[in-house]
């Protein structure tokens, strides 16, 4: 399998979902919603898009399986062999309200481990590659394809960090927001975009020092843990491992990330150490 040549093909691909996302998002209305939770929405948009991106990579890749966030292709993936992990429109609730932070992220994982990926931020035509060993890119408007590296800062102090609101697991709510309080108090500020594959690629491009966030699905970060790494970044879990992709749980950015993740830990698995907000 050549990664290089497979990766400008995914991104071609992730570029087309784009401009069809595009093209619906202006005669899009409220009653197209579908509610599979009060704040987890869905629409024929993501559906759409899902089945065309589906189409295309398994005829691009035949043998790899399909792990997506609308399910369209029925699959139940073997997490041990190849995969492509896909959410074919990330910011739903964003584009839904027409607020111009959606993208298209496509992975391709062997096991737990992102080895091609993808994210292309719709509105702004920025499309972010990367595969194993080839280093981190962005096309910007189909003609300028830039090498992107990681912020250079080195300490917390320095930092903005981008994050994102859990909508469905409470149990920790505390927890999270003890870090966001300490946090605030640590940093240039705090950021929350609406988009987890945003917020990777802007990671790897040095637009955030930092990203983190919990009760995550593979679909939403496999493309953009992989930029980081290849623009020179950190990723880990909340307890500096490296299960992040299918526990839910992760922690990507530049040089500072252990500084970041010594916060996390102070508060995540430690009870005891919550300060009353």
């Amino acid at each position: 399998m050549q990664l290089a040549g497979l990766t400008q093909q995914i991104t071609e691909i992730a570029r087309q979902a784009g401009a069809f996302i595009r093209q619906e998002r202006l005669s899009f209305s409220s009653e197209h919603i579908e509610y599979k939770d009060v704040n987890n929405l869905v629409s024929y948009v993501d559906k759409e898009a899902e089945k065309q991106i589906v189409e295309a990579l398994h005829t691009l890749l035949p043998e790899a399986g399909f792990i997506t966030e609308e399910g369209t292709t029925g699959q139940n993936a073997d997490r041990t062999g190849l995969n492509w992990i896909i959410d074919p429109l990330d910011g739903t609730a964003n584009f839904i309200h027409n607020l111009p932070v959606f993208s298209v992220s496509i992975g391709l994982a062997d096991g737990k481990t992102p080895i091609a990926g993808v994210v292309y931020d719709i509105n702004r035509d920025e499309c972010y590659h990367a595969f194993t060993g080839g280093g981190a890119w962005c096309l910007r408007n189909g003609a300028v394809d830039e090498r992107i590296a990681v912020s250079p800062a080195t300490r917390l102090h320095e930092s903005m960090i981008a994050t994102g609101f859990p909508y469905s697991s409470m149990d920790r709510i505390e927890r999270y927001l003890a870090i966001l309080a300490s946090l605030m108090k640590r940093t240039h500020g705090l950021r929350r975009m609406g988009s987890a594959a945003i917020d990777l690629a802007y990671v790897a491009c040095g637009r955030f020092e930092a990203y983190y966030e919990f009760n995550l699905n593979s679909w939403d970060m496999a493309a953009g843990v992989l930029l980081v790494r290849e623009a020179g970044g950190i990723v880990t879990d909340f307890n500096g491992g490296d299960e992040f992709l299918f526990r839910g749980d992760v922690l990507a950015g530049c040089a500072m990330q252990p500084e970041l993740l010594a916060v996390i830990e102070e508060y995540w698995n430690n009870e005891g150490a919550l300060p009353i907000l």
